[in-house]
């Protein structure tokens, strides 16, 4: 069975980006809103869900779709990266990745090791991903390892240019969060990243005419200079295969790194 997403996983996605079932709205203010999930499953659930959508009336989606695949880019506008870079292709819409980012103080920086796939129709566009363990890349000493179970964006156009974004994401920072991090996430990191996102969109074609435009290997495959990998190489890094350790060292070593 292949690691890759197929065309179910796209659909789930979709299904879950345009759900409003057990959503429980946290902002909604200037064309943006934030939801965290509500079911009662999670109460117990270290992975947190959170689902933002926002109205951008002067940018296209084809651009927004362009901007969340250019890496060169991100090192521009993401005011929270530390270090991203594509490690290898999987396919022609899919390959593996490590994100690395800053987190507020006390809290220790965290990174992930990611597997993306895209697919792209004339209606819409799709970007998923999820952790992946890369026998390259194991968790490093310096930083911890979150997990993203399903992380991804829904683009619809709504005309020439403008369009829909929404972004979705489940994941497991791991580590001993503080309550207030939760709660600041969805009423003033979440608003934050997607207004950082929607000036990234703004300022997009300005900064690619002068950084080689014609270099757009997400839509030009045969640009593509990535090593190719074999996913079979990978495998799924799930939230609950980390969970099956003695809580009380999991938690005093969790602790002790939070509070370094």
């Amino acid at each position: 069975m292949s690691i890759l997403p197929d065309e179910a996983v796209f659909a789930d996605f979709k299904k879950q980006c345009l759900s409003t079932d057990n959503w429980a709205n946290k902002y909604d203010k200037e064309g943006m809103q934030v939801w965290v999930e509500t079911s009662t499953s999670q109460k117990k659930n270290p992975v947190h869900k959170i689902k933002c959508k926002m109205t951008m009336k002067d940018v296209s989606a084809a651009t927004m779709y362009d901007v969340l695949h250019d890496s060169q880019y991100r090192k521009k506008w993401d005011p929270a990266m530390l270090d991203t870079f594509d490690i290898a292709r999987l396919s022609t819409n899919a390959d593996v990745g490590y994100y690395s980012w800053l987190c507020p103080k006390p809290i220790k920086n965290r990174d992930v090791v990611s597997l993306r796939s895209w697919k792209v129709t004339e209606e819409e566009y799709i970007i998923v991903n999820f952790s992946v363990k890369h026998p390259k890349y194991p968790p490093r000493s310096d930083l911890v390892r979150a997990i993203s179970v399903l992380t991804g964006y829904f683009i619809k156009p709504i005309g020439p240019n403008s369009c829909t974004f929404i972004y979705l994401s489940q994941a497991d920072p791991k580590g001993s969060l503080p309550k207030w991090v939760g709660n600041q996430a969805s009423k003033v990191l979440a608003p934050r990243v997607m207004r950082s996102v929607h000036e990234a969109g703004q300022n997009y074609q300005q900064w690619k005419g002068q950084n080689s435009p014609a270099q757009k290997p997400w839509l030009c495959p045969e640009q593509n200079v990535l090593p190719m990998m074999d996913p079979g190489e990978l495998s799924i890094q799930r939230a609950d295969s980390l969970e099956n350790v003695d809580e009380s060292s999991k938690i005093s070593t969790q602790e002790s790194e939070d509070s370094s």
